[in-house]
């Protein structure tokens, strides 16, 4: 076996060569770089989830909003129960379908407007009336009423619906009509804004009192109280 020289061996010694090593300089540079990167996506995430929030806060915010306006219009009541010397007359108020005349029968219920007002005028099969006495007069009712068959009837118009004038309203004369009958052909003068649910029994009976030429009950009628409920 041939012997290898050490010259041979030192050579071949110098040829290979070990694994680098890495300076301290570049370990810091590495180092450095990684840590830049590392705060730029804290930074990121922390800005998407700011505006995140910002974005869910206001979707909440506005969500909010419309549940207070609901609350408000739904918090209105929503009847009237009209106690009379007869007995009791509960109305289902139209809060959508009028409700600026609701809102105006709601103020003045509050304030004790119709306590004690008269039902001054009674027509049978037609309505009876409280309120302003120099309101829709008699005439109006019965001359009107000759051409009820030729009309069509509004559904808004069948008997037993709470509705009051559509001339200008105040305080002091702001009528109240219940309808006894059908009156289609009065669509242009009355605005409809209830309907009695329960005590029909009582507009019928007072319907039926006796009345002198001008269609004034004999016997005073009162509406003793309105009472306002959410709920019946």
């Amino acid at each position: 076996m041939a012997r290898i020289k050490p010259q041979t061996l030192l050579l071949q010694s110098k040829k290979k060569k070990g694994p680098s090593r890495v300076s301290i300089p570049t370990i810091i540079l590495y180092c450095t770089v990684l840590g830049l990167v590392a705060l730029s996506l804290v930074a990121t995430s922390r800005n998407w989830l700011r505006r995140s929030g910002e974005q869910t806060g206001a979707a909440s915010s506005f969500e909010e909003i419309d549940a207070t306006i609901d609350t408000k219009k739904y918090d209105l009541p929503g009847y009237a129960i009209l106690n009379t010397s007869k007995g009791d007359i509960v109305v289902e108020l139209f809060k959508d379908g009028a409700p600026e005349i609701v809102d105006k029968f709601l103020d003045l219920c509050q304030k004790g407007h119709f306590k004690g007002m008269p039902f001054h005028r009674v027509i049978k099969h037609y309505v009876i009336q409280g309120g302003d006495s120099q309101g829709l007069g008699a005439e109006d009712w019965t001359s009107k009423g000759k051409l009820r068959s030729q009309l069509v009837t509004s559904p808004k118009h069948e008997a037993f619906m709470l509705g009051t004038s559509k001339n200008k309203q105040d305080s002091k004369s702001f009528v109240l009509f219940i309808t006894t009958a059908p009156i289609p052909d009065l669509n242009d003068k009355l605005i409809v804004f209830g309907r009695v649910i329960k005590g029909e029994d009582v507009v019928q009976e007072i319907e039926e009192v006796d009345t002198d030429e001008h269609y004034r009950p004999k016997s005073p009628i009162l509406i003793v109280n309105v009472i306002l409920k959410r709920e019946i």
